[in-house]
């Protein structure tokens, strides 16, 4: 068959086939066209095909073409998407996450914000089959592809699942030093921004931590168990690699959870602040209240329409009494001043 394959790594020319290829050991690899795949057996070489999960022809291919167990076909095309790995005979069921990002073209019409997405794939000794939703893009596998096109990639199928697990992973790392420079801007605003931004902020990357935690705490498992599956195609590199992705992921796990933390401490140093904005605003009303209640007790009292009011006819009535309201008020703020409530 490989004298008739495309000499290109193509990408995205066939409907729900985003590329096919065969490894040829040397690290390098070439394309196969969606016919070409069809009639693909594991003795033409170790191929790695990637399909848009949702699309029909990919429905089709995983259905009827691609050999599949029922229920290996009915677990890849399913819309679960919690990292997992099952054992089915000679090969492995995997589901695992992903960082998401805008595709190279269109990344001057979109903003850079990177999700976590699911990727399905099916493993054993010949092929590896990934699955992922269309209108997502996936750097890890990417640069795996553009690897074999250069001659630097995977030369055996565990070596290939081995990188797409520690690349997978490794794009991790930009996301959470993202989320750890907002943490500390945060930080700074806390006493100087507007609280109501800060605290929504606060509640998003918090939420976020918590999201993303969810999904790398059993990707870890489902990586150990790959870790430690005695299948005849998973070399001794293979699962020291492996061995350290995990290690990589339980770091992440942990800087999401110092993340976790850090967004609460701030949560709280918010509340603490706008508490004392509060009290603050409290103390200067109560203040004013105190300054205007002596010319309000004399206005009140002067005030009364009753006989006896002393001054009625004094010209100098209304003078002896500013005079008195006045010093009072003084006063009562000098006793303010000293007190610390203004």
């Amino acid at each position: 068959m490989q004298e008739h394959l495309k000499p290109t790594l193509a990408y995205g020319e066939e409907p729900g086939l985003r590329f096919a290829l065969l490894l040829d050991g040397q690290g390098g690899g070439k394309a196969l066209t969606m016919a070409q795949l069809c009639e693909w057996q594991p003795e033409d070489g170790i191929g790695w095909f990637h399909f848009e999960h949702n699309h029909p022809a990919t429905t089709d291919w995983v259905s009827t073409k691609g050999g599949f167990d029922p229920l290996v076909a009915e677990a890849l095309l399913a819309e679960d998407s919690r990292p997992r790995v099952e054992p089915v005979d000679s090969g492995l069921l995997i589901i695992l996450r992903g960082v998401c990002a805008t595709p190279p073209e269109e990344a001057e019409n979109h903003s850079p914000e990177v999700d976590l997405v699911p990727l399905h794939a099916w493993v054993d000794e010949r092929r590896l089959v990934t699955l992922r939703d269309s209108g997502h893009y996936i750097t890890a596998l990417r640069d795996i592809r553009v690897a074999l096109e250069k001659g630097k990639g995977p030369k055996q199928i565990g070596e290939l699942l081995a990188m797409v697990s520690d690349k997978l992973v490794r794009d991790l790392e930009p996301v959470l030093d993202a989320m750890d420079e907002e943490v500390d801007e945060l930080d700074e605003l806390i006493f100087q921004g507007d609280a109501g931004e800060v605290r929504q902020r606060l509640k998003l990357l918090r939420r976020r931590s918590v999201q993303l935690r969810r999904y790398l705490a059993p990707q870890r498992d489902a990586l150990s168990r790959i870790e430690h599956d005695d299948a005849p195609w998973l070399k001794k590199p293979d699962k020291l690699r492996f061995r350290e992705v995990i290690d990589k992921l339980m770091r992440f796990i942990e800087y999401l959870d110092a993340i976790r933390d850090r967004t609460g401490i701030l949560h709280d140093d918010l509340s603490t602040v706008i508490g004392e904005r509060i009290a603050r605003s409290s103390n200067r009303l109560a203040a004013l209240a105190a300054l205007l209640l002596p010319p309000s007790v004399v206005a009140g009292l002067f005030g009364m329409n009753v006989g006896g009011i002393p001054g009625v006819h004094d010209t100098w009535a209304f003078v002896v009494i500013v005079a008195f309201v006045s010093i009072t008020s003084i006063a009562t703020l000098m006793v303010l001043k000293r007190i610390n409530w203004l």
